[in-house]
């Protein structure tokens, strides 16, 4: 099936999800220890666990947490998110980090018919829909854009579900509340991906969680592995309408979720001053640091830096990034590379946002090898 603006697919098709983050792979590759390397091919935060969290971790693995069996039904976790977000707690469902939760909302997808992707957009939900037989066209996102963020939703209806990443990985670009609304009552089935919503100033205001409760077709997902750099856990989770997760309850396997990763849950979502501590201390990096990178790189010949609401950016150039991204490389700075991106390709890299010394690290790097773009 061929659409005028995009192209569909199924799960016959081979498919290896591709990801930043491969430190072990680089470090391997370039011969050098894994913590010689700045790794901005991922968009984690720089900052160290709060102690209460360290704490959580050894007290759960020192006490018999780890030798019972974790609850089924993540009951306290659920009330401590429904609690945090003022919904139900049958509207919530913890989940072994997003990605599994978007493998639930791929089956979903994949019964409505046929999903529209924005691309350039992130490959797990290809994945998702792949594990089901599922129908998705691509349609490709405006590669210009300023710097007023929210924005509106740019593309037209296609398909019967949408995915939505607010704010979008790999452009940085969020997305205004009121017309993402607009597509709720266009489609059969919304996702929206909200992994990166609290690290975006301001960002919650344009959060479609307050809308679950009248949009029974609306899945929105959340996880915790940006806000606190906790990748390893796997620990994220979805709102929805209860029905839906009652299904998705049945599917999934018996225990998807360990201890570690409930107790922490637990801790961050109970106690809002923690939660919120964290949010202050990312949202003050990512407007500080965020500024301070967009600047030095509009400076650079032979580069064009695009406006970013979140911890990453796109950078793009007339020619070809792949020696720069390798000569960084060699100077253990990694950037993720954009060939696996719809729309995008070897012109273009993703720089994610480091500690601010790491920040003028890198960039002292970048200056040394623009010569291999100029």
């Amino acid at each position: 099936m061929d659409l005028d603006e995009g192209k569909s697919s199924n799960a016959s098709h081979s498919f290896l999800l591709e990801h930043g983050g491969n430190i072990e792979e680089e470090a391997n590759r370039l011969g050098v220890k894994i913590n010689s390397l700045i790794d901005a091919s991922a968009s984690l935060v720089p900052f160290s666990l709060p102690p209460c969290l360290y704490n959580c971790l050894l007290e759960t693995i020192y006490g018999m947490d780890l030798r019972s069996y974790p609850n089924r039904n993540h009951s306290s976790l659920k009330e401590a998110i429904a609690n945090y977000h003022q919904v139900s707690p049958d509207m919530v469902l913890p989940g072994n980090g997003a990605s599994e939760l978007i493998t639930w909302a791929g089956r979903d997808a994949a019964a409505q018919g046929i999903s529209l992707l924005p691309s350039p957009g992130f490959s797990d939900y290809k994945r998702a829909l792949k594990c089901w037989n599922g129908d998705y066209v691509e349609s490709l996102l405006p590669l210009k854009w300023n710097t007023n963020f929210p924005q509106n939703f740019p593309l037209k209806r296609i398909g019967n579900v949408i995915w939505i990443t607010n704010p979008h990985n790999p452009t940085g670009q969020s997305w205004s509340r009121d017309s993402l609304e607009i597509l709720l009552k266009n489609y059969s089935l919304v996702i929206c991906d909200e992994a990166f919503l609290p690290l975006v100033p301001n960002g919650e205001k344009e959060s479609l969680i307050p809308l679950v409760n009248n949009y029974p077709n609306l899945i929105v997902i959340r996880s915790l592995t940006k806000l606190f750099s906790i990748a390893g856990l796997r620990l994220g989770y979805v709102i929805s309408s209860p029905n839906r997760l009652k299904e998705w309850q049945k599917w999934r396997d018996p225990w998807p979720m360990n201890s570690l990763a409930i107790a922490t849950g637990k801790v961050i979502m109970n106690d809002k001053k923690i939660l919120e501590k964290q949010i202050k201390k990312v949202q003050a990096w990512v407007k500080e640091e965020g500024s301070w990178l967009q600047s030095k790189l509009q400076n650079l010949n032979g580069i064009i830096s695009h406006p970013s609401s979140t911890n990453f950016q796109l950078i793009e150039s007339n020619v070809s990034l792949t020696r720069f991204r390798e000569a960084l490389a060699r100077k253990s700075i990694l950037l993720r590379e954009c060939n696996s991106f719809k729309g995008l390709g070897e012109n273009w890299l993703r720089i994610s946002l480091q500690s601010k010394s790491n920040n003028r690290r890198m960039m002292k790097a970048i200056n040394e090898v623009i010569e291999y773009i100029v």
